[in-house]
């Protein structure tokens, strides 16, 4: 089951809960009670390889 970090709309309390993908996207904050939301991350995406950019899309010159 995913790790979730939720952030409580009244104290700012931040959080984690293990919860399934079918769980709702609002928990209860540990600290006051209140209604917390889920926060959502950008995950990092890292082109490994060699040239990717300059093979792929290269200007100027082109393959005929």
């Amino acid at each position: 089951m995913p790790t979730y970090v939720y952030t409580c709309s009244k104290c700012g309390h931040l959080f984690e809960l293990r919860q399934s993908f079918q769980d709702s996207a609002i928990a209860k904050c540990p600290v006051c009670d209140e209604n917390a939301t889920r926060k959502f991350y950008a995950v990092p995406v890292i082109y490994k390889g060699s040239g990717f950019y300059s093979t792929d899309y290269r200007k100027g010159q082109r393959e005929e």
